[in-house]
């Protein structure tokens, strides 16, 4: 009897498809849902703050740059990742995240810890062009980023994270005065600027523990 109820199903294309969904989302459910109730998930560790207008610029730049192609920002709870880079990753790192920049791909290193591992001259150097300081590098150049940052959306991209992140102590990660006054933070930055600052603050708060 059971097979030829297995027969039936693999026999039935739309059944099979409905059956697979149904299975799938089940099973999504029940991994993804208990998530949304850990506060090791939603709820920032100390000294994690949301993005400032600068930051929040740079990482878009970022983003918009395909950086994530080449570095990761998840160091692994091994021993050979945590000697090189320091601290394995949190989630409560990365709340303020949106998209998360975790990955596996390193062409580059891992950028997790790499805030104020270096000067904002040598990142401005690296940026302009990598060889002047690592010369076996094969980062590409971006010297177009020495350029006046886009600054007119900041109000709506700080609107759009308060509206997708998950509220601490019932508040949003940004108040009205935070977005009204954001503009003139970033004002008369430069692109590269906005990078520098983004890199200069990643993994900063769980950097110096082992």
């Amino acid at each position: 009897m059971s097979g030829s109820k297995h027969e039936i199903i693999e026999s039935n294309l739309p059944l099979m498809i409905i059956l697979t969904i149904l299975a799938v989302s089940v099973g999504g459910l029940v991994e993804i849902v208990p998530l949304f109730f850990q506060h090791s998930t939603t709820k920032p560790i100390e000294g994690v703050k949301p993005y400032e207008p600068l930051r929040l610029v740079g990482r878009d730049i970022y983003v918009r740059e395909g950086c994530y192609n080449c570095h990761s920002q998840m160091i692994r709870p091994f021993r050979a990742e945590t000697e090189r880079y320091g601290h394995y990753s949190v989630a409560g790192e990365s709340v303020y995240d949106h998209p998360f920049q975790w990955g596996s791909k390193r062409t580059g290193p891992d950028l997790a810890r790499v805030g104020g591992r270096y000067s904002d001259q040598w990142h401005r150097i690296h940026l302009l062009n990598p060889r002047d300081v690592v010369p076996e590098s094969n980062m590409p150049a971006y010297s177009w980023l020495d350029r006046p940052a886009k600054v007119d959306d900041i109000e709506k991209k700080m609107a759009a994270l308060n509206a997708v992140t998950f509220k601490v102590d019932g508040k949003p990660p940004y108040s009205e005065d935070d977005i009204k006054n954001a503009r003139a933070q970033v004002e008369g930055k430069t692109e590269l600027e906005a990078v520098i600052a983004y890199l200069q603050g990643l993994g900063t708060a769980l950097k110096n523990v082992r």
